[in-house]
């Protein structure tokens, strides 16, 4: 693999070398010891999976360990300092390679796959990829990847922007340096109170891409699972072959979200107040009517949640029909913009995954090219 972003770029730093910090300070709270926290709330969770990272550990000699950022099934992040180029940076060290199977390397493959096609506009948008390596834990390996700190806006969605400056990390380094998270030992390993990087207002950068854990290419025909429950398009909650349109029902649900503060959808049954596929199909029938019988033909669980005839089974979960129309409330007062904005939405929120609109089409966009000056 070619030399990393970070690997050169240290060679041509003048600049000394930043010397560890001593993160010794004893004054940290203790977590009582039978009170779950972080990755230990994870359904399965397994200390032995997770590398024992520990705040003020210096990793291949060069990146310092300042505390943790956040945690998911498969890994932990944490924000670190290069101390060869004297910036920060977010370590994500997965969980080992054993239980990661056939995933083990996975998401870097994706992004050696996003940079073979780097001259594409789009990947400005991209999370860049610093550096990657391996370190060893107590039984195994585990792969690390190296990316810019980044804000999480919208933490559900995983909406995620760039900082202006290193001024958030630097307070963060502080607060850790001044007040300790708080942790305890469990299981030979020290977990800790993840914290949250500051926001400061008007210096984000632009939304980025990131996370490709779960990412699939679109070449081949897909059945799995994916996307965040909410955000589920109709063929995966029925099991029908699946492509990048997917991605394009997300596109729709976020602006959503994003411009008109709350979800279209959230798929919550109304019984058990968890989410459920059949809530969730309910309430995209109550906005986009029943879906067409060429759809149904295509899912493998149709027939739980629909009859032959396309009769949806849960009746009790349907609601009065409620359109976009009805549904947009904050452009009540400029119809024409309105109008744009909900032409848009339904470019992107269509039963047929082949009605709806491309990522190169919503570019050329009215509302979009009005409200972006593409």
């Amino acid at each position: 693999m070619r030399p990393s972003i970070l690997r050169f770029l240290s060679r041509l730093s003048p600049w000394p070398k930043w010397k560890p910090l001593d993160f010794s300070n004893p004054n940290f709270g203790i977590i009582a010891p039978g009170q779950r926290v972080e990755e230990e709330t994870i359904p399965g969770y397994l200390a032995s999976r997770y590398y024992p990272t520990r705040i003020g550990e210096v990793i291949r000699d060069r990146y310092q360990v300042v505390g943790e950022l956040g945690y998911g099934v498969t890994s932990t992040v944490w924000l670190a300092r290069d101390m060869e180029q004297r910036s920060y940076v977010a370590l994500k060290i997965y969980v080992d390679a054993a239980s990661m199977g056939q995933n083990v390397d996975h998401e870097l493959k994706m992004y050696e796959r996003i940079s073979r096609g780097s001259k594409h506009p789009g990947r400005r948008a991209i999370r860049p990829l610093l550096d990657s390596f391996n370190i060893v834990g107590n039984e195994d390996k585990h792969q690390c990847l190296l990316h810019p700190p980044l804000f999480e806006n919208i933490k559900a969605d995983n909406i995620m922007f760039g900082f202006a400056d290193d001024g958030p990390f630097k307070q963060f380094e502080q607060e850790e340096l001044q007040n300790p998270s708080p942790r305890k030992e469990e299981d030979g390993q020290t977990i800790y109170l993840s914290r949250e990087l500051a926001m400061q207002p008007g210096k984000l950068g632009a939304p980025v891409l990131c996370d490709f854990g779960s990412a699939a290419t679109g070449d081949v025909e897909h059945y799995e699972d994916i996307q965040p429950e909410q955000y589920r398009a109709p063929e995966v909650i029925i099991e029908a072959p699946w492509s990048y349109s997917v991605d394009i029902w997300n596109v729709g649900c976020m602006i959503w979200n994003i411009f008109e503060g709350g979800s279209l959808f959230t798929g919550i049954d109304p019984g058990s107040q968890t989410y459920k596929s059949k809530a969730h199909l309910a309430e995209i029938i109550n906005l986009l009517g029943p879906p067409p019988p060429s759809v149904l033909a295509r899912g493998k669980r149709s027939g739980r949640f629909f009859s032959e005839a396309g009769e949806f089974l849960e009746t009790s979960l349907l609601r009065e029909y409620t359109p976009l129309e009805k549904r947009e409330t904050t452009l009540d007062e400029d119809k024409e913009d309105k109008k744009l904005f909900l032409q848009l939405m339904r470019k992107m929120l269509q039963w047929e995954p082949e009605e709806r609109a491309s990522a190169g089409e919503l570019v050329r966009d009215e509302w979009i090219r009005k409200h972006t000056g593409l």
